[in-house]
């Protein structure tokens, strides 16, 4: 029984470094390089599309903060160099945000070129009246907020693109492994971007990226919250995730984990496999 016991533990390590793996978060990390690689990598590609517009939402946590100011600085050396390149920031707020005060601190930050405030209120409301004028069964409910949550998700990104669109730009998402891990984040909503330059971090190695670009230390340490749900404002993701930050990141970082924290994380990683993959076809 021991032995069975050992190998089917064996099997969740096995698993745990396959999905490191897949994801892309290395063994070693330093600050100023990863960096320097990712606002190469914003600035490049720009260059080589013949963009001229990097878009980003700006909500007030610390992962739109980093890549903000991953853009501006790509933005920044770009224009340097004799090449026409912009950082729009995008506020992007459901009528009154709870953490707007946030949200402007990390505004001061990044500085960007240009900022637009687009209220998604209007628009995710109307979309949501719309599917319960003849589906309202299926809405409604206990369940009626996340439903609602994910259609504002889904608007942000609409806007987005409309910007990106414009301005000859694409679409920066924040997405990184911590979140593609726990499959934490709306389907063709803030999963939806043209290019991710925090994929292959944890949350942790986010927070020591934005420590090395200058962000403060309030915003490096806010609580994480998605703040979809308006009847649960600024619920933090360890609540949802059932397990802390700090063991996810762990997780990636290839060490050892108590057991049922290992199996939630697995867990969450499978059921939200359809997520991380191409529309299935036949």
């Amino acid at each position: 029984m021991d032995r069975l016991l050992q190998d089917g533990h064996q099997d969740l390590l096995n698993e745990q470094a396959e999905i490191v793996r897949v994801l892309g978060v290395t063994r070693d990390f330093d600050a100023h390089a990863e960096a320097e690689r990712r606002i190469a990598f914003l600035s490049d590609y720009l260059k080589r599309h013949s963009l001229r517009s990097l878009v980003l939402g700006i909500s007030g946590g610390v992962d739109s903060l980093t890549a903000g100011l991953l853009a501006q600085e790509a933005a920044n050396r770009l224009r340097a160099g004799g090449i026409s390149a912009e950082f729009i920031a995008v506020r992007l707020p459901y009528g009154t945000q709870a953490d707007e005060a946030d949200a402007q601190k990390s505004l001061q930050v990044i500085a960007p070129d240009r900022t637009v405030t687009i209220d998604i209120k209007p628009a995710a409301d109307a979309m949501m009246d719309e599917v319960r004028r003849e589906a309202d069964d299926l809405v409604s409910g206990g369940r009626f907020h996340f439903h609602l949550g994910n259609i504002k998700a889904r608007q942000r990104m609409i806007a987005q693109f409309a910007l990106a669109g414009a301005s000859r730009g694409v679409v920066i998402g924040t997405d990184h492994a911590a979140e593609a891990l726990m499959g934490f984040y709306t389907k063709f909503g803030d999963g939806a971007a043209d290019i991710l330059p925090l994929a292959g971090l944890n949350k942790r190695r986010v927070r020591a990226l934005a420590r090395h670009l200058g962000a403060p230390q309030d915003l490096v340490f806010k609580v994480p919250t998605a703040d979809l749900e308006s009847d649960t404002p600024l619920k933090p993701d360890e609540e949802v995730y059932g397990v802390s930050y700090d063991e996810i990141d762990d997780f990636l970082e290839g060490k050892d984990l108590p057991e049922p924290s290992l199996r939630k994380i697995l867990a969450a990683y499978r059921t939200s496999a359809h997520k991380r993959a191409m529309p299935a076809a036949p």
